[in-house]
């Protein structure tokens, strides 16, 4: 029943992006492909974050490297499409031959490691000017039609990938391999013990956080018209992302989803009305949510919470307002008595 509960949610949740060029601004619409994007992100990065328990930071290698493959790809006359898939291909066999080597390492030298791979290549990207451009970016050719068409196009795409990538998170969870992640989650050294191919696990989970990214690198880059380094390897986004599925529920099937649209949210509104200060109002609203949940927002009892915030009006009486209106009478009735010279004589109501 919790199941098929996640699902009607998630299909909810897609239909609302889905429809919002029917019915909201061009405001909303951006922001509609910025969460399903980052939904999709998130979704990825959940494989060796949330089911593996790995504290993975190349999120922003993998999407800068689709980025730049996808820009390549169509600047050499390869149609869209096919250029994202190239970008997926690509991505996920660099991520393949990079998880056989660093995910030889485990805890915070993992998560160090992982930061330098996005260095390395951003690197890499800007020095390599003859085929990359360099500092100066790439400039791809604008897809035909207005802005508003063009904005429909990409929110669909988006949409689109994160519901790919959520499927074959509900298959990854149901299978074998879900299982075994979460045995490494759990007790990577216990796991290979009783038979679970540890190094092969990771890899597979590490590759399915990586191939994803290339593709939504991929259909940024044609969205935007324009990459450089600085944007495509942004450090920001490998932080946002675990952020974005910690906050949600790591290891669960709707916690990304749901962590990205109030992440999402949250900066546009500390954005919105704290422009100075917005970044440290929000980092620290995100590390109060994260230390007091660490089991993310799907991890709350909202039964509990509605008990407490319900917990003072209990001490009023089980109907406040009738013995409220119960006061009122008495202090009207002694008034009248005042007025007309009767004897003051206190009731109970």
């Amino acid at each position: 029943m919790a199941g098929r509960l996640h699902y009607v949610i998630f299909a909810l949740w897609v239909l609302a992006l889905a429809t919002t060029p029917l019915w909201a601004t061009n405001y909303l619409v951006r922001l509609s492909i910025m969460i399903a994007m980052y939904s999709g992100l998130a979704l990825s990065w959940n494989f060796i974050g949330g089911f593996t328990g790995y504290p993975s930071f190349s999120t922003a290698a993998f999407f800068g490297l689709g980025c730049y493959t996808g820009a390549l790809s169509q600047r050499a006359g390869v149609p869209v499409v096919l250029a994202w898939v190239i970008a997926t291909v690509l991505v996920g066999a660099f991520a393949t031959a990079l998880g056989a080597i660093i995910l030889r390492l485990r805890g915070h030298y993992f998560a160090i490691g992982s930061i330098a791979i996005v260095e390395v290549v951003r690197l890499v990207i800007s020095s390599w000017g003859s085929l990359t451009g360099g500092g100066d970016g790439l400039n791809l050719p604008l897809m035909s039609g207005g802005p508003n068409a063009v904005a429909r196009i990409f929110l669909a795409a988006m949409i689109a990938i994160m519901v790919i990538v959520f499927v074959i998170t509900v298959l990854v969870d149901r299978s074998r391999l879900g299982f075994g992640l979460r045995c490494i989650q759990q007790n990577e050294d216990a796991a290979n013990m009783v038979g679970v191919d540890t190094t092969r696990y990771k890899v597979v989970a590490y590759t399915l956080s990586a191939m994803f990214c290339g593709t939504i690198g991929a259909a940024y880059a044609s969205w935007t018209g324009y990459i450089d380094p600085n944007d495509s390897f942004s450090i920001i986004m490998t932080i946002k992302v675990p952020v974005m599925c910690l906050l949600g529920g790591p290891g669960t099937l709707l916690g990304p989803v749901v962590g990205t649209a109030a992440f999402t949210l949250l900066e546009e509104v500390f954005w919105a009305n704290f422009l100075d200060y917005n970044r440290a109002i929000l980092g620290a609203v995100i590390v109060i949510l994260i230390f007091f949940l660490p089991g993310g927002l799907l991890a709350l009892s909202y039964r509990d919470v509605v008990a407490r915030l319900a917990k003072p009006f209990r001490r009023l009486g089980r109907f406040p307002l009738l013995r409220i209106g119960n006061h009122l009478k008495f202090l009207l009735l002694t008034r009248f008595l005042r007025r007309t010279g009767s004897p003051l004589r206190r009731k109970t109501l």
